[in-house]
């Protein structure tokens, strides 16, 4: 030993012991993610459509909240900290209430078809990310409908507004590659909150935190800022749709299904072969 190291011996039997809890740590949150894949896989269309409804307003709340925090900050260089924390707000709701969101999806319901990998399958995958990314949308749409005077201030509206702008300034191709970032750090969430037990919270607020900081897209939270200016005319659909829509859309799936459905389910067999 050098100047006060410990040499910690660990004998063959617990060094296995070892391995194993690591092993099967990894083993049993993709089993719980899959299991949850499954079960949202054998839900009906109109479970999955109200749900995805209920998310889609849900996540209204992330302009809310960060409207409100922003309108109330004054206008300097640290705002932006304080008020991304209210984009959170949306995602608890959701995660929490175990609503349907659909970035959550492209991770949990793509387990079971990567371990069957089969038409049957893909086609009820397809089916409820369908369901799901129209009644998310839907959701979105009806809670910008609300955001108006008297219910608002107008210096609440134009955040709002400002917000929403912000979000339409990148190009296409700029918005398809944050988005793979939002993808993976969302379907990471899901990943990390089997393991969280009483810290979901707060790998639900740090976790979308740092979506909302780093300006990464997501397709839903971002289609309700976008929406807002859709409906208050500012905004043409069209360019909603080819803009923000599309790319973000593309871009939270290849970030949540091939970067970490695909990886951690791979690491996971490749450790089920190596035994």
């Amino acid at each position: 030993m050098d100047g006060g190291e410990i040499d910690l011996e660990v004998s063959p039997k617990d060094r296995k012991k070892i391995e194993e809890k690591e092993a099967i740590g990894a083993v049993v949150v993709h089993e719980v993610i899959r299991l949850e894949g499954e079960a949202e896989l054998a839900r009906p269309n109109a479970a999955l459509a109200w749900s995805g409804l209920a998310s889609g307003l849900s996540m209204g709340f992330s302009l809310l909240g960060e409207g409100l925090l922003r309108a109330h900050l004054p206008e300097t260089s640290w705002r932006p900290l304080i008020a991304k924390l209210g984009y959170s707000l949306g995602f608890l709701i959701v995660v929490l209430g175990r609503q349907q969101l659909f970035t959550e999806n492209t991770l949990t319901v793509v387990l079971p078809l990567l371990y069957r990998r089969n038409l049957a399958t893909l086609v009820n995958v397809l089916r409820l990310w369908g369901i799901v990314l129209a009644a998310n949308l839907v959701g979105a749409y009806l809670f910008t409908l609300a955001l108006r005077a008297p219910l608002f201030e107008p210096g609440v509206l134009q955040a709002f507004h400002d917000i929403g702008s912000e979000g339409m300034l990148p190009t296409p191709l700029t918005h398809f590659l944050m988005a793979i970032f939002s993808g993976w750090l969302i379907a990471l969430m899901v990943w990390l909150l089997p393991s969280a037990e009483g810290s979901k919270v707060a790998v639900i607020v740090i976790i979308t935190y740092l979506v909302a900081l780093g300006g990464f897209s997501h397709v839903i939270a971002g289609s309700v800022e976008s929406l807002y200016l859709v409906v208050h005319g500012t905004l043409r659909f069209p360019e909603f749709l080819l803009t923000f829509l599309i790319p973000t859309l593309f871009g939270n799936i290849v970030g949540g299904v091939s970067l970490v459905a695909a990886l951690n389910h791979a690491q996971v067999v490749a450790g089920k072969e190596r035994r």
